[in-house]
């Protein structure tokens, strides 16, 4: 899905800050891809004393970029939103080049255990290395000089995916969660549908005004295009019961149909994210299959 604030004009400015809101700057990795976008979102939070979101992968034109832009600053705090590649895998350099904090939710792990046989698409992509300093919980502030950030653990695209919440300012960090450019990947077992649409009720029950996304540009009208997410995800759900009724039996037949229009290249992640709403409507009861659901499994509607 593209947003209705989808960002066209969106200029990454590679390896350049760029002020993005009164006290906070970004600096965008140049690691385009389908799943990245224009590249991954560092943000720096703060003046003087700051906090980096998200330090990105290892990339060393993008370590040069963060360090110039911090040159002079004192970095007290590297927060962590969840652990795939192009987030995570630069905070260890950086730790070591400012002594900061490392705040996350906690290492990688799949939102499901593993069923027999079972390997995780997404495991080359995952940053198993990470361990913060200090694990978030939900609601949990982490404090510097003018600024505080709040943790919001927002499950779905990983289980330790977390958003911060710029204290005081409507200013929320939604990192994979809610992106203006499209859609976040929900891919079991890495990811959990259930998990991610809670995500987003639980962000409705806030008032922030600004998103600033971990790949992108902002999004500017929070609530309206979290309904537009939740109805997005509601009409793929129903659009998997209509191939089930069609007479569709298996996951690579439903995703030819309704992702017809979508680049061949994401065909994979599309079939994952049927999977995910597979799991979550065989937990609905309304679908039913034998032993595990899998990509390569059969599907039926419960009568």
């Amino acid at each position: 899905m593209q947003g209705p604030d989808f960002d066209l004009d969106f200029k990454p400015a590679h390896g350049e800050k760029v002020t993005v809101a009164e006290g906070v700057e970004r600096i965008t990795v140049n690691n385009p891809g389908p799943f990245t976008f224009h590249g991954t979102n560092s943000y720096i939070v703060g003046r003087h004393s700051v906090a980096v979101i998200d330090p990105g992968p290892e990339d060393e034109a993008h370590f040069q970029g963060l360090m110039a832009a911090l040159a002079g600053r004192e970095v007290t705090h590297i927060a962590v939103s969840h652990t795939h590649r192009d987030h995570s895998p630069l905070v260890r350099r950086l730790k070591e080049a400012t002594g900061a904090v490392v705040v996350g939710e906690g290492p990688h792990r799949a939102a499901r255990p593993l069923h027999a046989g079972e390997t995780n698409p997404f495991a080359e992509s995952s940053d198993m290395e990470f361990v913060p300093d200090v694990a978030l919980r939900d609601g949990a502030r982490i404090e510097g000089d003018g600024w505080s950030l709040t943790a919001i653990a927002t499950p779905g695209h990983t289980a330790n995916h977390m958003a911060f919440g710029l204290d005081g300012t409507g200013i929320l960090f939604s990192a994979d969660h809610v992106m203006a450019w499209a859609t976040s990947i929900v891919a079991p077992p890495d990811g959990a549908m259930a998990d991610y649409m809670a995500s987003l009720d639980k962000l409705l029950s806030r008032d922030d005004r600004l998103y600033l996304p971990g790949h992108g540009g902002p999004v500017s009208e929070p609530p309206a295009f979290l309904r537009a997410l939740k109805a997005h995800r509601k009409m793929r759900e129903r659009a998997v019961l209509e191939r089930l009724r069609a007479g569709d039996r298996n996951i690579p037949d439903m995703v030819k149909v309704i992702y017809a229009s979508t680049d061949p290249r994401l065909h994979g992640a599309a079939a994952l994210s049927v999977l995910a709403h597979i799991e979550d409507l065989i937990e609905q009861g309304r679908i039913e299959t034998d032993g595990p659901p899998s990509l390569l499994g059969e599907y039926r509607l419960v009568t």
